[in-house]
């Protein structure tokens, strides 16, 4: 059996396997397995295998993780085993769950055990750790990534099928890309950091790694949704998968930026991304990503590592010995900043957020490599502080700029090694991520993780819009790739289909205008065309304030749809079409433009 989230939660509900013996089977690889260097700690067996009788007995098949073993890196609390953040002098015995994890337990989710990391969660190598470097599931010379090591190798190598990590500058894609498996960061602020050790508390994240996009969904929503014990908690809804969208705008740095340290391997597997996404229907936009690398810059000499002195400073002054000596190197640094370099970088960051604001108006999300090299373990321990800060090329931007992130498996390397990419897009864009994401891991047809299973087929998803949500037809210049279509992502639009009107509606191009558009005018029945469509879900209150924008002559009504159905959408004032040329016979604004040549 594969052993996904999905796949282990289909044989629960049919009775072919039990929580029991699922769990049973994760301890058993663990001992097969035979790397001491990935768990810190391990929960006694016949304590987890009675939580999953008890659950069962519970009836308790309806919960979304229902018997899914999941594996939590030791920076976080668990009731019951220590955290250590891989430092053991640091050690303490929480009195409680993380917010994550006490929200994984009340989705059904098992707790096996606790993962190793770069310590303090400070590195991208997964090598500083008094505990050992775990094994990279496909080349043991090579890094395992970090600072989440011991979550993602526990993943690719198919010990458990979900892990929880922490991100501040990568930890939770860089290992990901490494391990040929599924790295997602959310959201700032989505999902809590109440019980999590800090890095950067400003920053962190806890991550998520998974087998596929799906699986790793699955948690993100069973763990989403304000804290009051977190204070960078933020109430954002989480809307469900859309589909992928045809002529979706996937941003690439111009050619010359484009850093892999004279890796051709990893830069031809890059290019060869490109082409997927390209294939898949993304419409490809170079982009200037300098001002991006600007802001990686600020993230290490900038005072940011000042919250990792914090964290750690009564234990610094009283036992240094205690810290690994790079790690040590690294937050010293953060007792050096004044206010002014504080400031002075605050000034600096806000700047560029405003960069950020221009470059994605002109795409919907960034693709790039997770990480533009691989590095043996050899090579990183003779120049720690250097390889480290080339890992993190691509990746210690993105909590600064306030970015979400979703890393996925692309190709095997000629030498053996996975080479991932990493789609980016702004705060709160989560679904459209993964709805890009899932479709791109699904075409690098790659087998799942170092366990050799195929890639499961994807799961279908509904068009169907969530209770919170309000379905709207566009047919112009909303539609996907088209100018206005940031309109609909800049209130989380959710694409759910493409479609057509009852042959009942006429289709004029107006003049006029900065940006062309049509106009869709409902006539007698079927004295009109059927007019393809797209159709987006929207929250309520972005639906309103989308309605509420929309200038005349256009307006919002009730469309008929080719089904019978009816969904509100773009119609145009009578007076607006006078004059104007009907172009109904070509059926859909995009295949006018393709006709005419006209500029979209």
């Amino acid at each position: 059996m594969t052993e996904t989230v999905a796949a282990i939660l289909a044989a629960h509900h049919a009775g072919t396997t039990t929580p029991v013996d699922t769990v049973a089977r994760s301890f058993e690889r663990i001992r097969a397995h035979g790397d001491p260097a990935v768990f810190i700690s391990l929960r006694e067996e016949n304590e987890a295998l009675a939580e999953a009788k008890a659950l069962t007995a519970a009836g308790s098949a309806e919960r979304p993780l229902y018997g899914i073993p999941v594996a939590i890196k030791d920076n976080i609390d668990v009731a019951g085993l220590p955290t250590t953040a891989a430092c053991p002098a640091f050690a303490y015995q929480p009195g409680k769950d993380a917010t994550v994890v006490a929200r994984l337990r009340r989705a059904g989710a098992i707790v096996i055990g606790k993962t190793n990391l770069d310590q303090f969660a400070t590195g991208l190598v997964g090598v500083r750790s008094p505990y050992g470097v775990p094994r990279n599931v496909f080349d043991p010379q090579l890094i395992p990534g970090g600072s989440s090591s011991g979550s993602a190798v526990a993943v690719a190598a198919g010990l458990v099928p979900l892990a929880l990590g922490t991100d501040t500058a990568g930890s939770g894609r860089v290992p990901a890309g490494l391990g040929n498996i599924v790295g997602l960061k959310p959201s700032l602020g989505l999902v809590s950091t109440a019980g999590v050790v800090p890095a950067c508390r400003s920053l962190d994240c806890v991550s998520i790694f998974a087998l596929t996009t799906d699986d790793a969904w699955t948690a993100l929503a069973a763990m989403a949704g304000s804290d009051t014990a977190d204070p960078y908690s933020r109430a954002r809804p989480l809307g469900p998968l859309g589909s992928f969208v045809k002529g979706v705008r996937i941003g690439v740095p111009i050619a010359g930026q484009r850093l892999f340290f004279g890796d051709k391997m990893s830069a031809h597997a890059y290019d060869a991304a490109i082409e997927r996404c390209s294939a898949l229907g993304a419409q490809i936009v170079e982009i200037d990503i300098e001002p991006f690398y600007e802001t990686a810059r600020l993230l290490y000499e900038g005072p940011w590592v000042a919250e990792r002195y914090i964290a750690v400073r009564s234990l610094l002054a009283s036992l240094p010995e205690a810290f690994h000596p790079v790690t040590k190197e690294i937050i010293l640094q953060g007792a050096r900043p004044s206010a002014v370099d504080a400031f002075d970088a605050f000034y600096k960051l806000e700047g560029l957020r405003r960069v950020r604001d221009v470059i994605f108006r002109q795409i919907d999300a960034l693709l790039l490599p997770t990480a533009p090299t691989v590095y043996t373990v050899k090579q990183v321990l003779a120049d720690p502080i250097q390889l480290n800060s080339r890992l993190g090329t691509y990746t210690n931007f993105v909590n600064l700029l306030d970015l979400c992130g979703l890393a996925v498996p692309s190709a095997m390397r000629p030498d053996g090694a996975p080479f991932g990419v990493t789609l980016l897009a702004p705060s709160g864009h989560d679904p459209l991520l993964a709805s890009i994401g899932r479709v791109m891991h699904a075409d690098s047809a790659l087998p799942l993780g170092a366990t050799g299973a195929p890639q499961p087929p994807l799961a279908p998803l509904s068009p169907v819009r969530a209770a919170d949500e309000i379905a709207i037809a566009v047919v112009g210049a909303h539609l996907s790739g088209m100018p206005l279509n940031g309109e609909l992502k800049a209130e989380r639009a959710r694409f759910l289909e493409t479609t057509s009107t009852a042959p009942d509606y006429k289709l004029y191009a107006l003049a006029g205008g900065d940006v062309a558009k049509p106009g869709l005018l409902r006539v007698a029945k079927g004295k009109g065309v059927a007019v393809e469509l797209e159709i987006y879900a929207l929250p309520a209150d972005g639906f309103g304030r989308f309605v509420a924008a929309i200038p005349s002559p256009m307006a919002i009504g009730t469309l008929k749809l080719a089904d019978g159905r009816t969904v509100k959408g773009f119609l145009v004032e009578p007076e607006a079409v006078s004059g104007a040329r009907d172009i109904s016979n070509f059926g859909g604004w995009r295949a006018y433009l393709a006709q005419a040549k006209a500029p979209a």
